[in-house]
């Protein structure tokens, strides 16, 4: 059995519940060993002035170095020096693709204030002016909170999301230099040293296995270049083969790394070049500038809000993990001793979204019951190849593929699993989540329908608390899972059912932010768009509209409004034609354009009298009316006035006739007292 006596920093951890959003911070390894210099350099860092402004630390190494866990570290052991909160954020995601900063923003600002407006999404030139980037620095005016931004891609990433406020503090974590923001003094990764890494090797391995064999635990840790999260692959392959001796398990390490690339070459191609890595590594624990790029910019950067400067365009590509690297030689040799149902469950969690998932989730990529998927993901936890995520918001404990071993993964996956079985996992997994919202709609709203057949005990939602709960907890997933499955485009049919779902079920536990409707409803027309069914994409897109223009984005939701008349008359859809041209009148009308209100206005005027809407055509005479009355054609505002009086008097409209009779006769009194 393992020890667990690694040393640690001895810094206290902030209370429990003392300073929110500590439970948001991943779990992080239950064994810190070492990292006390990098973790005083840190602290250092965090208390010098920073000129009246938000401080900003960089803690950067290569992939399996361990930076995310400092990273929780240093938070959970300052958290007490910010009282309104710790926020955390991925800035890339497993499969390396990066995460924009305007959806970055809006995950910290609900973070932050859960009953936050998250602004829509906008297309501007200066990601720092993107409305979520604004909303966000603005919430966090007059605060003191800590940002923990891990695997941050560029500097184009990090600059819009900075602070204004001078009590904040930042801490990024990087796998190369940040270039073009001034004042980043990054503290250095490299590999752990030598007392650290043997401490380490014994907590997991066995002391007394380590003590006997110093000298093997030496050149053990030298073959993983003393990174942790290669240390940690080890000691798991060491702890499931107890009669290799340390040393033989060096050996095997280099071994296995001298044969990857091999390994890996394609029948009849020419090897692919080996990946050129960034220069990030120092010494342990120093510090200093970040290294130069190759070419300097010709021009100055320009100047941000309170003296940032605005970092130059520059390549976001992720830094890779070779294949000759001891991290890969260590996952590969611990992936050889899986057994068959931890390694197929391994490979399916590439296909989690986000690669994050629990029990419900891992059940339905596998094909298998829930405690079954529990215990599974649970031991590939305790073999290191999986991280511990927060738990949900019911308490689920959930897990995560590190992005360091998503790309091997996936290349395996695609390897080892058939592409219909690969697909049919796919599809188990959408059906699941429709499943499980439309329960979570049955216990929210038991009176909107027959409920849905029940699910199995181990996965079935309990209360409407607890469907609330799941949905707030999932609600990303959720998300990412439809975008995902639209993405691919080869299960339109499950993932429209998802979305249909999430539209209906969402709202009823409080979690559907605009933001959250817009990417549902643009997923809509894009299934509608690409199997040619106009009716829906046109209804999709005046959805898209109401939205823009709830949020005062009135341009926006003009265009969308015109996208939607034109899919309307492909469908011959008069009414949807009509609500489009309303839509778009409004618009005009809200911008100051009275010419073109009136001629919007007036062409949904006359589709609404040949449809025989009455209560429709009364509403649009007053509109035409006061399109006219601000185009000062009184006389034709007086008549379109009279002629909506007339339809309310027909329809017994009683409200609708005092309110525009009451709009008539103070357009009069203003014509008579010469206006």
């Amino acid at each position: 059995m393992a020890r667990k006596t690694a040393t640690m920093d001895p810094g206290p951890d902030a209370p429990a519940g003392a300073v929110p959003g500590l439970e948001r911070l991943p779990a992080g390894p239950a064994l810190f060993a070492g990292r006390r210099t990098e973790l005083a350099a840190l602290r250092a860092a965090a208390v010098r002035p920073a000129s009246g402004r938000c401080p900003v630390l960089v803690l950067a190494g290569r992939p399996g170095s361990g930076r995310t866990a400092l990273a929780v570290r240093f938070a959970r052991t300052g958290a007490a020096d910010f009282p309104d909160g710790v926020l955390f954020a991925r800035l890339s995601a497993p499969d390396g693709s990066r995460v924009a900063p305007a959806r970055a923003a809006r995950l910290l600002l609900e973070q932050l204030d859960p009953e936050a407006v998250v602004p829509l999404p906008g297309a501007v030139e200066d990601g720092r002016e993107e409305p979520g980037c604004v909303a966000l620095r603005g919430a966090l005016a007059g605060r003191r909170v800590l940002l923990v931004l891990d695997d941050v891609r560029d500097a184009g990433q990090l600059w819009p999301l900075l602070p204004e406020e001078s009590g904040c503090l930042v801490l990024a974590t990087t796998a190369g230099p940040l270039t073009g923001i001034e004042d980043i003094d990054p503290v250095i990764l490299g590999g752990l040293d030598r007392r650290a890494s043997g401490e380490l090797l014994a907590d997991l391995v066995g002391g007394t296995r380590i003590s006997c064999d110093p000298v093997g635990a030496a050149d053990l840790a030298e073959a993983c270049g003393s990174r942790p999260a290669a240390l940690r692959l080890m000691a798991g392959w060491l702890r499931g083969n107890p009669e290799v001796a340390v040393a033989d398990a060096a050996r095997e390490l280099h071994r296995v790394v001298e044969e990857e690339p091999a390994e890996k070459k394609p029948a009849g191609k020419k090897p692919a070049e080996k990946p050129v890595e960034k220069p990030v590594e120092k010494p342990v624990g120093t510090k200093g500038a970040a290294p130069e790029p190759a070419a300097a910019e010709a021009e100055e950067p320009a100047t941000g809000a309170h003296g940032w400067v605005r970092p130059a365009p520059e390549p976001a590509e992720p830094v890779p993990v070779p294949d000759n690297d001891p991290l890969i030689g260590a996952f590969t040799l611990l992936h050889r001793t899986l057994p068959p149902v931890q390694a197929r469950m391994l490979r399916a969690l590439t296909l989690a979204p986000a690669q994050i998932a629990d029990a419900r989730t891992a059940s339905a990529l596998v094909g298998c019951p829930a405690p079954e998927a529990a215990a599974t993901l649970a031991a590939l936890a305790e073999r290191e190849l999986l991280g511990e995520e927060a738990p949900a918001a019911d308490g689920t404990a959930r897990y995560r593929v590190p992005g360091r071993l998503h790309p091997r993964l996936v290349r395996l996956r695609e390897r080892e699993d058939r592409p219909a079985e690969t697909e049919l996992a796919r599809a188990r997994l959408l059906e699941r989540l429709v499943r499980l919202t439309e329960a979570a709609r049955a216990l929210l709203d038991p009176g909107a329908g027959p409920a849905p057949d029940p699910l199995p005990a181990a996965l079935r939602l309990r209360s409407a608390e607890h469907a609330r709960l799941w949905l707030l907890g999932e609600r990303e997933v959720l998300l990412g899972a439809v975008a995902d499955a639209i993405g691919q485009g080869d299960l339109d049919g499950s993932a429209g059912r998802l979305v249909t779902a999430l539209l209906r079920t969402l709202p009823l536990a409080g979690a559907a932010a605009p933001a959250d409707l817009y990417r549902l409803h643009e997923l809509v027309r894009t299934v509608a768009e690409r199997h040619g069914r106009p009716r829906r994409a046109s209804a999709a897109l005046l959805n898209l509209g109401d939205l823009q223009a709830a949020a005062g984005r009135w341009e926006q939701a003009a265009g969308h409004y015109r996208a939607a008349l034109e899919h309307a008359r492909t469908a011959d859809d008069e009414p949807l034609c009509a609500r489009a041209l309303e839509g778009a009148a409004g618009c005009h009308r809200a911008l100051g354009d009275a010419v073109r209100a009136a001629d919007w206005y007036g062409r949904a005027l006359g589709l609404r009298q040949s449809l025989g809407d009455q209560a429709a055509e009364a509403r649009l005479l007053a509109r035409v009316a006061e399109a006219h009355t601000a185009q000062r054609r009184f006389e034709e505002a007086d008549r379109e006035y009279r002629a909506a009086l007339a339809v309310l008097r027909r329809i017994g409209d009683e409200r609708g006739r005092e309110a525009v009779a009451a709009a008539l006769a103070d357009l009069r009194e203003r014509v008579d007292g010469g206006w």
